[in-house]
């Protein structure tokens, strides 16, 4: 969840499956959910299901500087179990949502469900800060937590590919993108779509306990 407009771009989601370790508290392991959440952003805060995110893919341009024309559009929820200390993903994993591609003129090109399959990263940042008046229809507004998680993920046409849900909320620390990137098969969907005052679109929650 974001309520001012970020000023980053795309994250590659190859190169964070790559790079990105596991965190967890000291606890040990962190039962987390995950939403793309409904929301406009505005304050009071409400939080509901049934939201969606998008990510743009770039076309080929022969420069270092890609334009972007299609896009992925994406709602989703889930769970999943992030073991403690550095040792990988978990399997322990729940969720899903539905799909749909468009080209550069907004047509659909494609739709359908996709389902979680594993738990690459987890990287928890912190609990959220609460505004006053939040409500929050997702989950345990106490446990509000801001961070990035990797999922590999594997679409019904028989595609697979690897989803980064990333929430910057309320008292993130900088450096977290809030929303979405994905692939499906060779396609590389990098530029999160960032969020809009007011806009319904574009904002993720997760849950910690």
């Amino acid at each position: 969840m974001k309520i001012k407009k970020l000023g980053l771009l795309g994250v590659p989601v190859l190169a964070l499956v790559a790079v990105l370790p596991l965190a967890a508290t000291a606890g040990g392991a962190q039962h987390v959910s995950w939403d793309i959440i409904s929301t406009t952003g505005t304050l009071p805060l409400t939080f509901n299901p049934g939201g969606f995110a998008e990510a743009k893919a770039p076309k080929s341009t022969g420069t270092h500087n890609p334009a972007f024309d299609s896009k992925i559009r994406l709602t989703g929820s889930g769970t999943f179990v992030a073991p403690g200390g550095p040792n990988g993903g978990s399997g322990a994993v729940t969720g899903g949502g539905t799909w749909e591609t468009f080209d550069a003129s907004g047509l659909s090109t494609g739709s359908g469900t996709y389902k979680v399959k594993e738990l690459v990263t987890w990287e928890f940042a912190n609990l959220q800060a609460t505004p006053p008046g939040t409500t929050d229809n997702t989950g345990d507004i106490d446990k509000r937590a801001n961070g990035t998680a990797v999922l590999r993920i594997e679409y019904q046409d028989g595609t697979r590919g690897v989803l980064m849900v990333a929430c910057h909320g309320p008292g993130a620390p900088d450096g977290i993108v809030e929303g979405i990137s994905v692939t499906k098969g060779f396609t590389t969907y990098d530029l999160v779509q960032t969020p809009l005052p007011g806009v319904d679109a574009n904002r993720t929650l997760f849950h910690v306990r």
